[in-house]
C-alpha cells in the first residue's frame, strides 16, 4: 500500500465550469486525471484529496463527481474544499460509499497512522482579514483538534494532516495551525487552494521544523497524484 496526495479536482460533470479561463494547462483535465490516475494507483492505495472536489452546488448534482472518483483505483480521503459546497453531513456521505472517506473531526486510521485533517482557513495578517474570518479560523482550528485528539484516541503513532489552505501565510512561517501540529506527533502536512506560480513560489515545502510539508494543487502537479508515502 501506497499513500499519494492530489487536491483541487474542481471535477464538473454536471455543471458547465471550463476550467480553461484559468489556463491552458486546465483544458481535459479531468481526461487527464483519470488517465494518470488509472497508470499509477493501484486498489490497495490511498490518495487524499485536500478540497475543492467538485464544482457541483447541491449533492444531487455532485455525485457523478464522486462516483467517478468511487470508480477509481484506491481508497480516496476527502476534506471539505471552499468550493464545495454540496458537502453534506460525513456520516452520511460515508454511508453512500465503499471507497470514498469523509473526513471531518475524526481521524483516518492505517495501523497506527492517522490521516487527519480540516478545510483550514486564511490566517491572520492575511490581506482584509476580519472578524468573521477569525471566526471561521477558530472554527476550523478547533475542527482539527477534534480530528488530531481522535488519532491519539486510536493510539497513532504518526500523523498525516490534509488541509484545503496553507497552513501559514506567505509572508510568516508561525500559524496556529503550525503551533496546533507541534502538540501532536505530526510528521507530514498536504494542502492545496494554490493555483498561480506566485504562490507557488512562495509557499511552505519541505522540512520545517521536523514536519514535512507539500503543496499538492492538482494543476501545480501537473494532475499527477505526488506519492507522499511508499
Amino acid at each position: 500500500m501506497k499513500i499519494y496526495a492530489l487536491s483541487d479536482l474542481h471535477l464538473s460533470h454536471a455543471e458547465t465550469k471550463p476550467m480553461d479561463i484559468f489556463g491552458e494547462v486546465w483544458i481535459n483535465h479531468m481526461d487527464i486525471i483519470v488517465d494518470h490516475w488509472v497508470k499509477i494507483i493501484r486498489e490497495e492505495d490511498r490518495v487524499l484529496i485536500p478540497g475543492d472536489i467538485s464544482w457541483a452546488m447541491r449533492m444531487d448534482k455532485a455525485r457523478i463527481d464522486l462516483d467517478m472518483l468511487e470508480d477509481l483505483p484506491g481508497y480516496k480521503i476527502c476534506i471539505r474544499g471552499n468550493h464545495d459546497y454540496w458537502w453534506d453531513r460525513p456520516g452520511k456521505l460515508n454511508a453512500q460509499y465503499n471507497k470514498l472517506y469523509f473526513l471531518q473531526n475524526k481521524a483516518y486510521m492505517i495501523d497506527k497512522l492517522a490521516i487527519c485533517g480540516s478545510r483550514g482557513w486564511i490566517c491572520a495578517g492575511s490581506v482584509n482579514f476580519n472578524e468573521e474570518d477569525e471566526r471561521i479560523l477558530d472554527r476550523e482550528l478547533i475542527r482539527l483538534r477534534l480530528s488530531l485528539d481522535d488519532a491519539i484516541k486510536n493510539q497513532a503513532k504518526e500523523i498525516i494532516v490534509m488541509l484545503h489552505y496553507p497552513p501559514t501565510n506567505n509572508a510568516d512561517r508561525l500559524s496556529p495551525f503550525i503551533s496546533l501540529f507541534k502538540e501532536y506527533p505530526v510528521c507530514h502536512v498536504v494542502y492545496g487552494h494554490l493555483h498561480d506560480e506566485t504562490s507557488w513560489q512562495g509557499a511552505l515545502q519541505g522540512m520545517n521544523e521536523g514536519i514535512r510539508y507539500d503543496l499538492v494543487s492538482a494543476d501545480y502537479l501537473k494532475f499527477i497524484p505526488k506519492l507522499i508515502r511508499a
